[in-house]
């Protein structure tokens, strides 16, 4: 293996360490590395010498994450976070990748082509869909309980009323103290399916929506554009039917909200071309086709005209 002076393993652990922390992507060429050093270090341990290790570095980070003092001025708490990060890449630097990969780097689990089902450990599950991926760090379970995914995954939350789990996905997230849900990524389209207890989803520029069981999160695949649909079995025929319960934009374009209520109300809506990029604003909750048609005409200031099941907005 290629021999690094210290200045330059200082670098490139603090580089590490700094994209940790942003959660940036370690490139291929840096994981290649890493995996390498790795090796290197582990071939000199045995398990006694390994076990004694990971008992000096816990000890040696100790004083940093600890403090007796009550209040810390803006200018020692500077200070606090410099003396942590130097802790910490002294650590790495003289401890190797060991260190790294035992106390830092997050676990990643990859469902490549089949279902892969994860044990965390607060005693959650979470069942990956093919192509998912699920990032856990090391500091799992804290105070609040957050994994990031990619891709599709159902999640069955261990019960907690102080430690709320949230998952953090693609432009949006989703909040629970213990519940079983299903999350589901494809492309621009996201959504939340509830099946068990509450949860409070969270998205860029959308409002926060607090689903019940039998309730779904989506944003029909447009951005800043929200909705809840609530879903229960019809009686005389015994299929599921569906309830648009709210649906709000928040500056999207005319046409893709256009777009959204004709797929929604099984209706067709004629409007000037010429404001199809006009960013609406609009919240929809609890009414009737014609009653949201009506209103979102009135935020044009439009008039709204139907013929048969077509509504027309002219001025």
């Amino acid at each position: 293996m290629k021999h690094f002076n210290y200045k330059n393993i200082e670098a490139f652990v603090f580089r590490l360490w700094t994209r940790e922390v942003s959660r940036e992507k370690i490139s291929e060429k840096e994981d290649e590395l890493l995996r390498q050093w790795k090796i290197s270090a582990e071939e000199s341990l045995d398990a006694v010498h390994m076990k004694e290790s990971r008992e000096r570095v816990l000890s040696g980070l100790e004083p940093y994450f600890t403090s007796s003092e009550k209040t810390i001025s803006r200018r020692s708490l500077k200070r606090y976070s410099y003396q942590v990060a130097a802790a910490i890449i002294l650590l790495l630097s003289l401890g190797g990748l060991f260190t790294y990969h035992t106390f830092i780097k997050p676990d990643i689990y990859l469902a490549e082509s089949g279902n892969r089902i994860v044990h965390l450990e607060d005693g959650s599950v979470v069942t990956l869909l093919p192509g998912a991926e699920l990032t856990v760090s090391k500091s799992f379970p804290a105070s609040t309980r957050m994994v990031n995914l990619k891709g599709d995954a159902i999640f069955s939350v261990a019960k907690s009323k102080t430690h709320p789990f949230i998952v953090y996905a693609d432009g949006f997230s989703t909040k629970v103290l213990g519940t079983v849900f299903k999350i589901s990524q494809s492309g621009k389209r996201k959504a939340v399916d509830l099946y068990e207890g509450k949860v409070a989803v969270s998205s860029t520029g959308g409002p926060v929506s607090f689903l019940k069981p039998n309730q779904k999160w989506t944003n029909f695949g447009v951005a800043h554009t929200t909705a809840v649909i609530s879903f229960a079995p019809d009686k005389a025929s015994g299929k599921q039917t569906s309830e648009l319960l709210s649906l709000s934009f928040n500056d999207v374009p005319l046409k893709e909200v256009i777009s959204v209520l004709e797929s929604n109300y099984s209706t067709k809506i004629h409007y000037p071309k010429e404001i199809e990029n006009k960013k609406i604003t609009a919240d929809f909750t609890g009414g009737t086709v014609g009653e949201n048609i009506e209103s979102l005409a009135f935020v044009l200031g439009f008039e709204a005209q139907k013929k048969e099941n077509t509504y027309i907005l002219k001025k």
